[in-house]
């Protein structure tokens, strides 16, 4: 009986221990956004969607999102960042991605490639995700997740656009970062 109880709670604080935490993390599919406020660790996803994740992992490697604003910021719903204009309206240059679409939800710490109309043209612009939104589900492309600093997501100024808004100050693979 005593043996049960050892197993029960030792499986019970395995699952209380986050699935970061577990295993070391892959380096190279780790992303580094430097806010204001703090480090925001994202695990990228490439077994979900291989072309964004290379076209970002490309673009922080180039040094692309360094500076720029989270032009659209919504309580409850998400942040958007990723466009060298701050209008919601300029890309890379690189070109529209194909859709990604999984079965992975978008909930609280979820990153997902932002897009038009068209469910092609994603490029360089990406939203974290402040709360769960099944409308996205199936919509849009998930491609990494938050799984350290959101509390640095929860301070970006809200705004459509902020009024002083929130820069990424770097953005890097953290396979390129000596800690």
């Amino acid at each position: 009986m005593r043996l049960l109880r050892i197993l029960a709670f030792a499986f019970a604080a395995l699952l209380a221990v986050p699935a970061a935490a577990q295993a070391p993390a892959d380096r190279e599919n780790l992303l580094y956004i430097e806010l204001d406020y703090g480090r925001v660790v994202v695990e990228l996803r490439p077994d979900l969607a291989p072309r964004h994740v290379e076209r970002v992992k490309e673009l922080a490697r180039a040094r692309f999102y360094d500076g720029l604003t989270f032009h659209r910021v919504i309580d409850g719903f998400m942040a958007q960042t990723g466009d060298p204009t701050g209008t919601g309206m300029g890309g890379s240059g690189k070109g529209n991605l194909p859709a990604e679409f999984s079965r992975v939800p978008f909930e609280r710490g979820t990153v997902g490639a932002a897009r038009a109309q068209n469910p092609n043209s994603a490029d360089s612009q990406f939203f974290i995700m402040f709360a769960r939104n099944p409308g996205l589900d199936r919509q849009y492309t998930v491609w990494g997740r938050v799984i350290s600093g959101m509390e640095h997501v929860d301070r970006i100024r809200r705004g459509e656009p902020p009024r002083a808004p929130d820069r990424m100050r770097t953005v890097r693979v953290a396979a390129d970062v000596r800690d």
